[in-house]
């Protein structure tokens, strides 16, 4: 691809990191500490990540360069209309993978491409389902994995993923954090 802009990844998740560089584009990396990442408690949750995204974007336009494209994005886990985001201890993690046994939940990711003069953003919805998973598979994973890190406690790639998720309707990329290649179509589009 030939990209007449400079392309900042705005995030520090080494899942982000390689999704994107899995599409063999030259980018950097340049996050922002401090964000307030609150939302209004009107949004839907398939409103949250976008808003979100963009959100993140605008903490960037200040100091962005006329050649520079900043990629933001934020992934969220749905079940029953709740967000499920990253969990604070082994007790939420547990919670929240007992929650998502047995059930099909939606992953949302909303992705802002964005340079000084226009702005490009959209959401990309999976839908996951898993097995019932037994109290001693979610302690085991919780324990081992430490999945405090990633929204809905939980990491496709990784053992859970393996074990417990029993269809998939949409990117598994997108589960993973980031719709390469929704972006990818997106950034040819740019």
């Amino acid at each position: 691809m030939d990209n007449k802009y400079k392309i900042i990844l705005a995030s520090n998740s080494p899942r982000r990191k390689e999704l994107l560089a899995g599409l063999d584009i030259a980018f950097e990396v340049v996050v922002k500490e401090g964000i307030d990442e609150t939302y209004p408690e009107n949004l839907s949750s398939d409103e949250v990540p976008l808003f979100l995204s963009r959100l993140k974007a605008a903490a960037y336009r200040d100091t962005m360069t006329a050649n520079e494209l900043v990629l933001t994005a934020d992934t969220v886990v749905v079940v029953d209309d709740m967000i499920l985001g990253k969990p604070s201890n082994e007790a939420e993690a547990y919670r929240m993978l007992r929650l998502l046994s047995g059930r099909t939940h939606h992953v949302v990711t909303g992705v802002s491409l964005t340079t000084l003069e226009k702005q490009r953003s959209f959401n990309v919805t999976t839908e996951v389902t898993f097995r019932a998973l037994s109290d001693a598979e979610i302690n085991y994973y919780v324990e081992r994995y430490k999945p405090f890190d990633k929204a809905g406690a939980y990491g496709i790639q990784e053992w859970i993923g393996y074990i417990g998720v029993t269809s998939l309707k949409g990117s598994y990329f997108n589960v993973m954090g980031l719709p390469v290649q929704r972006i990818y179509e997106e950034l040819l589009k740019f």
